[in-house]
């Protein structure tokens, strides 16, 4: 997220609030931005104007902010990892989306959504949803929700079948779930990544093009979870 001015940096390069004046900016998961960066943020929506990158002068800015978090952010102010100011100024309207195996009735929806949407991304054939498979996705508890039923609809499409043996049963899953109940970002990440490294024989040029990331990024990944 860009909201100041670099040094030597090119007039063409303006910001993600540059762009959204006069509508809403989507920041998903707050919480992962850097105590700077939050500063930065801060100061943007206490004083209504931005400096575009490139430019010496500070503009207006009006512009809705909805933000997103699967933390609690009070306990992130407790920590000393957000601030309570920006929390504050954030925390006008509060909406609880309850997570994924509370709403069990909206698994099927979702999943016919992300194949639509993937398979046109990824520009792959259709592969059929069963009973059988619709009741084991119903069943399946999701402790990372949202995101783990996209990425395993994304696997399930790059494979050309729904893998439903990937999904461990909840009880395995305690070292991997956090105190909130809820599977960390990364570890879905991961479990994805490399379940698409392994669909692809190993292969991280061909995962990383089927995930949209670069070879770099692939090679950066592994070797931080030490796969060869």
């Amino acid at each position: 997220m860009c909201v100041g001015t670099v040094t030597g940096a090119a007039d063409a390069h303006n910001g993600l609030f540059y762009y959204a004046q006069g509508g809403t900016l989507f920041l998903d998961e707050i919480a992962e931005l850097p105590l700077a960066m939050q500063t930065k943020l801060l100061r943007v929506i206490e004083e209504r104007m931005i400096r575009p990158v490139g430019s010496s002068r500070e503009i207006p800015v009006d512009i809705r902010i909805i933000a997103s978090t699967n933390r609690n952010l009070s306990d992130e102010v407790k920590a000393g990892r957000f601030r309570a100011d920006l929390f504050y100024r954030l925390d006008v309207v509060n909406i609880r989306i309850p997570a994924l195996a509370e709403r069990r009735e909206d698994v099927l929806p979702l999943t016919r959504h992300f194949l639509a949407q993937l398979q046109v991304q990824l520009g792959v054939p259709p592969i059929h949803l069963d009973s059988e498979t619709v009741g084991q996705l119903q069943r399946y508890d999701w402790p990372g929700n949202v995101r783990e039923l996209r990425n395993l609809v994304e696997r399930s499409l790059i494979l050309g079948y729904f893998p439903l043996d990937l999904l461990p049963p909840a009880s395995l899953l305690p070292d991997a779930v956090p105190a909130g109940g809820e599977l960390a970002l990364d570890e879905v990440e991961k479990r994805h990544i490399l379940d698409v490294l392994t669909a692809c024989a190993g292969n991280k040029s061909e995962a990383a093009r089927r995930l949209g990331i670069s070879r770099k990024t692939m090679e950066r990944k592994c070797a931080a979870w030490g796969v060869g």
